[in-house]
Order: C-alpha cells, then structure tokens, then sequence
C-alpha cells in the first residue's frame, strides 16, 4: 500500500532550521552533495524502528510548505489516477538520476502532495 516514504522542508535559514529539528526529534541531517543547498534527513519512529526520510531545502518562494511524497511502484499510472480522479498534475513526472523519478499533484482539496517511484536498480 502507498505510504509517506520522503518529506521535503523549506527553510529560510538551513543553519536554523537543521537546529531545530535536530534539538526538537534527535533528526539528523547529511549533505549529500557539497554543490547544493540540500541535507537529506533521518528519523526515527517512536520505538527506534526507521522512520520515513527527508529532506531541507532553501525556500524558493513564500507560499512554499512542507512536501509530503508517497511512494508508488508507477508515477505514471498513479498520475492518471489522480487526474481521473479530480486531483491535478502540477508538475509532470520528473527523473531524478540515480534515485527514481517525482511528480506533484493536487488533490480536491486544494493540498499539494508528491509520488515517488524509486529507480530500479540492476543487478
């Protein structure tokens, strides 16, 4: 069943926002690449167990809110259901070289939300 496998955070202040968070949930945060403003996130459910990723980014503008993604095995097949459905496709399916590819959607409510779909790894 699809569930919240990523979430996106927008920041004005990375520094800040990366003390937050840590101080807050005990997250931590690795910069995966040197030439990007990004840190991917760790967490942690309640009992130990992984919890779901994210991610910090530079807020690019100021309506910008925190991205929920939900992982599918098909972004193409969950973006016809979304539009069959009623929601709207904001941003068509976008490749993501080395990790998967995204989309985001609209649903009815007017609520933003992300689908994820993890690069097939050959063996």
């Amino acid at each position: 069943m699809p569930t919240i496998v990523h979430f996106d955070i927008p920041a004005d202040d990375s520094e800040r926002a990366k003390n937050f968070y840590s101080r807050l949930f005990g997250w931590k945060f690795e910069k995966p690449l040197e030439t990007m403003d990004y840190y991917l996130i760790e967490t942690e459910g309640p009992k130990g167990e992984s919890g779901p990723g994210g991610g910090l980014r530079k807020r690019e503008g100021a309506d910008q809110r925190i991205m929920n993604y939900i992982g599918v095995p098909s972004v193409d097949e969950y973006l016809e259901k979304v539009e069959k459905l009623g929601g709207r496709v904001l941003m068509p399916k976008t490749a993501i070289p080395g990790w998967g590819n995204l989309a985001i959607c609209m649903d009815t409510e007017n609520n933003a939300f992300g689908l994820w779909q993890d690069e097939e790894k050959s063996e």
